[in-house]
Formats: C-alpha cells, sequence, structure tokens
C-alpha cells in the first residue's frame, strides 16, 4: 500500500516539473545547504562537494517528473544527492576501503553490548569523522546523520546489510582510536 507525502513545496514542485526555472531556483534556495552538507560528508572535500550538489541537482531537475510524492521531496532529492557522491567516489576512487564480505567478516557481538562515552567536543568528533577512509565514513554518515538503515545502506552502496553493520562497527572503533590519539588519553567505556 502506497501513501503520497503531501509536501509543503508541492506548488514550487509542480512549477519545476513545468520547466519553471524561477520555481528551480527556489527549490535550489530551499534545499541547497542541506544537499551540499551531505555531500561534504561523503566527499570530505569542499570543490567535489559543491561541484557533485551542483549535478545532483541538474539531474533531479530533469527527472522531477518521476518523483511520485511516496516520500517527502527533501528525502528524494537526497537520495539523488548521496548516490551521485557515491557514484563520484567510484568513479574517482578516492581513498576507499574495500566494501565487500572478505574485509568485513569480523563478529559483531564483541561490540553488540558496548556504548562509547566521548567526552570531546562537536568540533573535534566532526574533524576526527573527517580522517575516516572514506568507506568508513560513507557508512556512518548514512548511518548516524543520513538517517538510512543498514539494509538502505546496503542497496545504496551495493553491499549487504551486515557488510554495513560490520563497517559501521569498524568506523567506531576507528573514530575512538582517531580521538584518543587527538587527546593522548583513551576515552571512557561503559559496559551495558
Amino acid at each position: 500500500m502506497s501513501s503520497n507525502y503531501q509536501n509543503i513545496h508541492q506548488d514550487l514542485i509542480n512549477a519545476c516539473c513545468q520547466g519553471n526555472t524561477k520555481a528551480q531556483f527556489e527549490i535550489y534556495k530551499l534545499y541547497y545547504k542541506a544537499m551540499y552538507n551531505s555531500c561534504l560528508r561523503i566527499l570530505n572535500h569542499t570543490q567535489e562537494a559543491e561541484d557533485v550538489m551542483q549535478e545532483a541537482f541538474l539531474s533531479a531537475f530533469d527527472k522531477i517528473n518521476s518523483y511520485k510524492g511516496e516520500v517527502s521531496f527533501g528525502a528524494w532529492l537526497k537520495r539523488i544527492v548521496v548516490n551521485k557522491a557515491l557514484d563520484y567516489l567510484k568513479k574517482n576512487k578516492i581513498d576507499s576501503l574495500p566494501l565487500d564480505e572478505k574485509i568485513n567478516q569480523l563478529s559483531e557481538e564483541e561490540d553488540q553490548n558496548k556504548t562509547i562515552e566521548i567526552e570531546n567536543s562537536v568540533e573535534d568528533i566532526k574533524k576526527a569523522i573527517e580522517q575516516l577512509p572514506s568507506g568508513y565514513r560513507i557508512v556512518l554518515n548514512l548511518y548516524l546523520i543520513e538517517a538510512y538503515d543498514h539494509e538502505e545502506i546496503g542497496e545504496i552502496l551495493n553491499i549487504s546489510a551486515s557488510t554495513s553493520r560490520s563497517q559501521y562497527n569498524r568506523a567506531k572503533k576507528k573514530l575512538i582510536q582517531i580521538l584518543q590519539n587527538s587527546m593522548n588519553k583513551p576515552l571512557k567505556r561503559r559496559i551495558k
């Protein structure tokens, strides 16, 4: 059963479907900052993020008639932006870790009962995330920031959900290691 999402910008979307460039510019102004941030979190480079975001908007406007209203327009647009950023990474082979099953055969049971308390500033954590290898950074951002579940991440990256979970757990471990090294002290750990 498919339900349509009531979009507050439906009038602009309809105008975009008619090729109205003023409406396209209004949509761009409404969404560019969030879409740029999504791109930047994946690509970790400002100019590349800007370029890919622009391409994603052009692509979205080209296929705006395919927007069916089953999800919010922002979610539909973000999916295009994320896919464009990931395609860019694949095409340019930027600092990627392999995202296949062989690399990710780690047991997840050891992490299931651990939570981590981190007493760092948001800026420290952002800088540490930027230092993650792109494979880890992408999964971490898609899961934590973009709020995709592991099944969706698997579809986007063409990996299994268990590989996504594994990459996410490895990303958390690597993030802790980076934060520990930057502070030269161990982080507090708490077992649930």
